[in-house]
Parts: C-alpha cells; sequence; structure tokens
C-alpha cells in the first residue's frame, strides 16, 4: 500500500480466543494511553459489565486523546467509559435496545452502519465495521488509499454509514438486482446533467419504481446516491489529478467551482482546496 500506514498492536490483560485461535496480546492495557487510535472489538458476552481494567483503560487513552472506535458490541465499553453520553451511538442491531437501555444518556441509532462523532465513532455488525474501518482509513489518507484497501479486501470501497458523515453508496457486489446494468452506466457518465427521468428511462421503470429500488439496493434516493458519487469522483480527481476547480466540476458534474464548493464542504467537511492539500500523494 502506498504512502504512510499503522502500526498495530494487540493489548489485552490475558490472551483471547479468536475464532479457533489463541491471540497473545503485544502489551497491557496500560499501552492505550499512548496509542493514536484505539480499537476496541465485539465482547462476546452483553449481559456481562465490560472488565473495569479495559474501561478505564479506554477512557484514560480517551483523556489523552487518542480516537476511539467501537466494532458492533464494542460500544458497551465505550458507553460504560461515559464516552458516548449525550452523542450518537450503534451497534449490532441486536442490541442496540439493551444498549439504549441500559445506558439511556446515549443516542442509540439502530439504523445505520456506523457513526462518526469525530474522536470517538461506532459502528454495528461484522460487515459494518469493515466499512467503518475503510471509513477511517479514507479519513486518514485519502480516497485512492482506501479505495486500494477495499480492493485488496474484496468489499464495496465505501458505503452509507449514517447522517452525520459522508455518505457515498457503491454499486453492490452482486450483479442480481434491477439497477445492475443503470448503475455502472451512470458511474460513466458522472459529467453529464443526470435527472431521475433519464435514469428512469434507460432502467425502464418508472420513476416510482426506480426510487423504489434505489432505496432497496442502496439505502437512499436516486439524486443523493448521484451527487455522492459525483463528490467521491471529486475527491479521486482532487487526490489524482492537478486540475484546478472548475475543470473538476465539470467532470464530476457539478457545473461550477461554486456549487462544487457548496456541495463538497457539507458532505466532505472541507473545502475541496483543503481536501487536495491534505490527500494529495506525497513523494
Amino acid at each position: 500500500m502506498p504512502g504512510p500506514w499503522y502500526d498495530v498492536t494487540v493489548c489485552g490483560s490475558h490472551p483471547v480466543r479468536v475464532g479457533r485461535f489463541f491471540l497473545e496480546p503485544d502489551g497491557g492495557l496500560d499501552r492505550l494511553a499512548r496509542a493514536g487510535t484505539v480499537i476496541v472489538p465485539a465482547l462476546a458476552d452483553v449481559d456481562v459489565a465490560p472488565p473495569a481494567d479495559l474501561v478505564e483503560a479506554v477512557r484514560t487513552a480517551h483523556a489523552a486523546g487518542a480516537r476511539i472506535v467501537s466494532l458492533c458490541t464494542g460500544v458497551f465499553v465505550l458507553a460504560a467509559a461515559g464516552l458516548l453520553d449525550g452523542l450518537r451511538a450503534t451497534t449490532h442491531w441486536a442490541h442496540t435496545a439493551k444498549l439504549a437501555a441500559h445506558y439511556p444518556r446515549v443516542t442509540v441509532e439502530p439504523d445505520v452502519l456506523y457513526v462518526d462523532n469525530g474522536q470517538v465513532l461506532t459502528s454495528a455488525g461484522k460487515s459494518a465495521a469493515m466499512d467503518l474501518c475503510l471509513h477511517l482509513i479514507r479519513r486518514d489518507h485519502g480516497s485512492v488509499v482506501a479505495n486500494l484497501a477495499a480492493r485488496r479486501l474484496v468489499v464495496p470501497p465505501h458505503r452509507a454509514g449514517g447522517q452525520a458523515q459522508f455518505v457515498t453508496t457503491p454499486v453492490p457486489a452482486t450483479d442480481d438486482h434491477p439497477l445492475a446494468a443503470l448503475l455502472p452506466w451512470v458511474m460513466q457518465r458522472l459529467d453529464q446533467p443526470l435527472t431521475v427521468d433519464d435514469l428512469a428511462r434507460r432502467a425502464n421503470l418508472s420513476t416510482r419504481q426506480l426510487t423504489r429500488h434505489f432505496h432497496a439496493v442502496t439505502g437512499t434516493t436516486p439524486l443523493q446516491w448521484l451527487l455522492t458519487q459525483r463528490i467521491r469522483h471529486a475527491q479521486e480527481l482532487l487526490e489524482t489529478t492537478n486540475d484546478n476547480i472548475d475543470a473538476i466540476a465539470a467532470a464530476a458534474g457539478l457545473g461550477t467551482a461554486t456549487t462544487l464548493r457548496r456541495h463538497f464542504h457539507r458532505t466532505v467537511g472541507v473545502p475541496p482546496d483543503t481536501y487536495r492539500q491534505t490527500f494529495r500523494p506525497r513523494d
């Protein structure tokens, strides 16, 4: 993989079972306080209170400025540490009711894949955990590196997380859905003006049928999906070309630099120029 990467350390007070294997930690929980990012994996039993030493170590790491991430039921550790009070959070749908009942100060989002609160992030189940990890890579290293990682893992490059973060819904991995031919066709024409009527005609569907299928396949509306694909394409052009903002706006189908800047800042959180300075590959 190009560019800087991550140094990964497994921390714990004792060996843990992963599938059929036992994993020896590289160090104790005290090392969490020196980490840049702490990832708390799923708990085996959410009916038992998380280990007190783990909760305290995560709380200490957070106070030291670490980014704290939970995968699936690891959210119960973050909640026990008080890191989610007043914040949105998610976990596997089978455990959202228990999370809300045990930690009423947490705003539980049962229907999203992951939630990004900045320093604290949570995800739903296994595939959503992968989505959140790719989201972290995209935040840290840009879309080019995140897409390379996704390609290596044979997973979609970026799936919808939730309302508070940049959402891009990919072409689904399977080809047995009503939009299988339409979505790649659209991706090849992002520089062209496209309407819902255009998409419906191409798919040989009514606009109502098209909207229903889009919700089923991508989880969003046709126009929102199209806009996020345009923003994602603009991200890649900002990272990989020297084109000016006007040229990138035209290539992404956003018309003018003003329109691109407005949508880009609203969805990505920074202006296009700042994004380019942050994520342009270094020699």
